[in-house]
């Protein structure tokens, strides 16, 4: 990746506050509340770790939720990124604002936006999707459940975010629906786990994606 293309490359990961009883609240019955929410941190942490490793990418926390909760500010601080409030009634309009804010005019060329929930994902995966999106006006990486882990633009449509069923096993089918409508060129990588369930925790200690 050149130099310059690195510098416009702006990376928006969005997060739950770590609140016991709000995060990852499909593990409390495995982790307690209290464990979920310490889950929770630790995905914040390894998801900005893996963000900030990319060379020249702009890192900025998106967060739903208690934003001021001291867990926030204290990652913020030690990773050195800036923390927004996600705005909007629903995840598309979450994630079309915070596109329209990175890549307003002047701003940021390219966006890659992930969540928390895909430990699998690696800081290799982010540069080989920032590089797709070099000659691309979108790239994407599947979940295997029939989501996305990571979009990324060039430029908001909003069409991408509008009337999906957030959460829901034809995410990835109704985008590419509305990426070929629109005419954008894409590209797919490879699929890779959510971590929402008992059983993804389990698979995911045990492929070395997190610890206990």
């Amino acid at each position: 990746m050149r130099p310059s293309d690195a510098a416009s490359l702006d990376i928006a990961v969005f997060a739950k506050a770590p609140v016991p009883g709000e995060a990852k609240t499909r593990l409390i019955p495995r982790l307690g509340a209290e464990g979920a929410a310490r889950l929770q941190e630790r995905l914040i942490e390894s998801a900005l770790a893996k963000s900030v490793a990319l060379a020249g990418a702009r890192v900025t926390l998106w967060v739903a939720g208690d934003a001021q909760h001291p867990f926030i500010a204290a990652c913020a601080q030690r990773v050195g990124i800036r923390v927004r409030i996600q705005q909007g009634r629903d995840l598309g309009t979450r994630m079309l604002q915070a596109f329209a804010t990175t890549l307003a005019p002047g701003r940021g060329a390219r966006c890659l936006l992930i969540g928390t929930d895909c430990p699998a994902l690696t800081t290799a995966d982010l540069a080989a999707a920032a590089e797709a999106l070099a000659a691309h006006d979108a790239v994407v990486q599947p979940a295997e459940d029939g989501g996305y882990v990571l979009i990324g633009l060039r430029a908001p449509h909003a069409q991408l975010f509008e009337g999906i069923e957030w959460g829901g096993s034809t995410v990835m089918q109704a985008t590419r629906a509305r990426m070929a409508r629109l005419g954008l060129r894409w590209c797919e990588r490879p699929p890779l786990p959510d971590l929402d369930t008992p059983e993804d925790y389990e698979r995911a200690l045990a492929a070395g994606w997190i610890t206990a």
